[in-house]
């Protein structure tokens, strides 16, 4: 709990001293400040468990986020195709998750929401709702590769 609460407030001061801009003696001690306040309410609210802090994602998040901006890139170009051509073919689906906890199935229904012509209408469980802008794309969601991915994300 120590561990996590002091990688927290090194994220919380790092964020604000690179938002701020600012270096001088006075300003940085009001953010030192700000972000003890901040780490005291998140200790407060007992968000510094696994969950909130999840150590464990800290060495694969980079991976998978340049995994995540590479398809968001790839679903763009889908969805500008299909808008210039006006060649849509929507539809919605069912598709089952594979992720253990809660955080890994809602990080899997965020992932398919920022990929531009997917987006998740529903997570009951196990089961996410999908509304795809082409066949395609709907595809591409069941092949299971982000599936996959969040998994390997989550996994300790």
């Amino acid at each position: 709990m120590f561990l996590r609460a002091i990688i927290l407030f090194i994220f919380y001061f790092g964020f604000w001293v690179l938002l701020s801009g600012h270096y001088d003696r006075l300003l940085l001690s009001l953010g030192f400040l700000s972000c003890l306040t901040c780490l005291y309410i998140s200790w407060k609210a007992k968000f510094l468990d696994n969950e909130g802090v999840p150590l464990h994602l800290m060495l694969r998040l980079p991976i998978y986020a340049l995994w995540l901006i590479k398809e968001i890139i790839k679903a763009n170009i889908d969805t500008a195709i299909i808008i210039l051509t006006n060649n849509p073919n929507p539809q919605t689906f069912r598709v089952k998750s594979s992720q253990k906890t809660e955080s890994g199935r809602v990080t899997y229904a965020n992932s398919i929401t920022l990929t531009p012509g997917t987006v998740t209408t529903q997570l009951d469980g196990e089961i996410l709702e999908v509304h795809a802008l082409s066949s395609q794309m709907a595809n591409d969601v069941k092949s299971g590769e982000m599936d996959k991915m969040v998994s390997w994300l989550e996994r300790d």
